[in-house]
């Protein structure tokens, strides 16, 4: 009789996980390992907010909290949100959990019965449709394609929505394509919604302060308000403060939803931890600017890794919008030999072959719900994005 339960056998392991785990290995191991496989900003924490943390941990604030956080941070994740994005949510519409990945879980489970659908647009970030399955949902995937940005369009959307259809998930911009939608985008898209009531729409914002070229990013409430009722808008600290291991996300929803959110967590972790919570108040409602400051470092990342890359023979990609990733096809390459013998079939041959033969860590398209491509963060070092775009021309250069 096997120990795990049923709804296991549903799930694989993280892959972006798995791979950075793997290069870290390799190089505790002594290799030359370069990872371009998290989604982690390189960037210190600021100090203002390190020294917020340090601050409520003099002042004793070690103890449990409200299941949903702090009363302050609630306040202020809200007027975050609303000065952000010209929205009007309350504090009793906010809900702090530990990460924005259970911010997702928490809302997958407190409305998924089984058989119901959940549309995802692919590519996407690999857990969505992992915890759709925990919550005994069904991912509905709709391919994208380069032709339209790798963005769903609204004949898309219609035809992917049945009566069983309970969410459509967005990303904007996008991991792992940093692709973003436009107003108009995201207005044809609401249009389809609001034809269809039984639908609700989880928009995943966290990289919603990384975008370039001055593009502002906009969001679904934003751009159509009579989804507002339906709508969970989620965000983070991760990614736009450089907090990735702090774990703090949270959701923005109406009310009914959001008290099943804090009711279903007050029976899982409770509240997310108090002094991360305190470097969080501190910045939503500290100085904004040092985010623009990143943007610009990351936006000429992005170019020279787009040059470099799309310069290569047999790979092609487009000029992301936002976040930190490049999504590069490798379609063209599949079926040739490495020069360590290895034998290219799938993109997760191409990126094992790499990390083996030129120690540059990548995650396959595959993971991402769409095969062909690997993604390349670029969130760490000019000089080891331009080493890492070496060795992958040499590496690309070699096969035959």
């Amino acid at each position: 009789m096997s120990l795990a339960a049923e709804r296991m056998g549903r799930i694989l392991p993280s892959q972006t996980i798995a791979i950075t785990q793997k290069a870290r290995a390799l190089k505790a191991e002594g290799r030359d390992i370069i990872s371009l496989s998290a989604g982690e900003p390189d960037f210190d924490t600021p100090d203002f907010i390190k020294k917020a943390a340090i601050e409520a941990i003099q002042r004793g604030e070690t103890k449990y909290t409200d299941v949903a956080g702090t009363p302050a941070l609630r306040k202020a994740v809200a007027e975050r949100l609303n000065a952000d994005f010209g929205l009007d949510y309350r504090a009793e519409e906010i809900c702090i959990s530990t990460g924005g990945k259970q911010v997702i879980y928490n809302a997958m489970v407190a409305t998924l019965n089984a058989g119901d659908e959940v549309i995802i647009p692919a590519p996407a970030w690999v857990s969505y449709p992992d915890i759709v399955q925990l919550a005994d949902g069904t991912p509905r995937i709709v391919p994208t394609t380069p032709e339209t940005g790798f963005r769903l369009t609204a004949e898309q959307l219609r035809k992917a929505i049945t009566p069983r259809t309970r969410w459509l998930v967005l990303n904007s911009p996008c991991n792992p394509t940093g692709s973003a939608y436009s107003r108009e985008e995201l207005k044809a898209l609401t249009d389809v919604l609001l034809e269809h009531p039984q639908v609700w729409v989880l928009t995943d914002d966290i990289y919603a302060k990384l975008t370039y070229e001055g593009r502002e990013a906009c969001t679904v409430v934003q751009v159509e308000p009579r989804l507002r009722e339906r709508t969970l808008t989620m965000n983070g600290v991760s990614k736009a403060y450089a907090m990735t291991g702090w774990r703090i996300g949270f959701a923005a929803a109406p009310v009914a939803l959001t008290q099943q959110l804090i009711k279903l967590q007050g029976q899982s972790t409770s509240n997310a931890c108090s002094i991360a919570q305190a470097a969080a108040l501190a910045a939503v409602s500290g100085p904004q600017d040092f985010i623009g400051e990143m943007v610009a470092v990351y936006q000429k990342r992005r170019d020279l890794v787009v040059d470099a890359l799309s310069a290569v023979p047999g790979l092609s990609c487009a000029r992301p919008e936002g976040a930190f990733y490049v999504f590069v096809s490798v379609q063209q390459l599949l079926g040739r030999r490495t020069a360590g013998g290895h034998v290219l079939k799938s993109d997760e041959d191409f990126v094992r072959a790499l990390l083996e033969e030129t120690g540059v860590a990548a995650v396959h398209g595959e993971a991402f719900l769409l095969p062909g491509y690997f993604r390349v963060s670029y969130a760490t070092s000019t000089e080891l994005l331009e080493e890492a775009c070496r060795r992958i021309a040499r590496f690309c250069e070699g096969l035959v």
